[in-house]
């Protein structure tokens, strides 16, 4: 969050400050901290989605916002077995609830897949997907992953001329602006997205995962 206020100077001058950004859970106490000065007026409440709140506004908000998954991180990461055809997909979660953290862990084994990229769009397909059953909207989102291609092409960095990969492109991006997510990519090293990884592989070898738990 931020905040976009107007300062009462001695002046004629009508003086506006604007905050850095800052963790939700902070926003009432630099709010009521400003408010004591008895000088700020025209107080606004900004998001990273650019939606704006008066304090009262957002007391009510805040209350309903501790209800839904906040500070959300996506990893992803899809394997291919050309020898078998067959692809493993990978995804974990991590997100914050009030003032609780949780973290899900997931993998798949797919057929009818054709190589390694569309492999590793189908996982984050199924990853947005999984953002959608835990209620996440209007929301910002980090997602991270080891292929280039997928989170370059999805940034619209690099253009995409397959046929078959502009399709889950294009179902992603449906996901995304109907999940009115503001998303943040990350291309990590495959040694930085462990864990996904390690899912993929599992689902491969024939180990389904599908755990969702709070962590300390």
């Amino acid at each position: 969050m931020k905040l976009k206020f107007k300062y009462a100077s001695k002046t004629s001058s009508d003086i506006w400050f604007e905050s850095t950004w800052f963790s939700r859970k902070e926003t009432m106490i630099h709010v009521d901290d400003l408010m004591k000065t008895g000088r700020v007026i025209d107080l606004e409440i900004i998001d990273e989605m650019e939606n704006s709140w008066t304090r009262k506004e957002f007391i009510k908000l805040d209350k309903e916002l501790d209800k839904e998954p906040e500070n959300i991180v996506v990893y992803f990461d899809g394997g291919f077995d050309k020898e078998h055809a067959l692809s493993g997909i990978g995804i974990v979660v991590y997100y914050e609830k009030g003032d609780e953290r949780f973290r899900i862990r997931k993998n798949e084994k797919l057929e009818e897949l054709e190589n390694n990229n569309e492999a590793e769009y189908a996982a984050l397909h199924n990853a947005i997907l999984l953002l959608e059953e835990i209620g996440v909207k209007h929301a910002p989102c980090t997602i991270k992953g080891d292929s280039q291609v997928v989170l370059k092409q999805l940034e619209g960095e690099w253009p995409c001329f397959d046929e078959g990969l502009n399709r889950w492109l294009d179902r992603i991006e449906v996901l995304i602006d109907r999940l009115k997510l503001n998303v943040t990519v990350d291309v990590l090293s495959r040694n930085d997205n462990k864990e996904a990884d390690k899912l993929a592989n599992q689902a491969l070898s024939g180990k389904e995962v599908h755990s969702h738990k709070r962590i300390e």
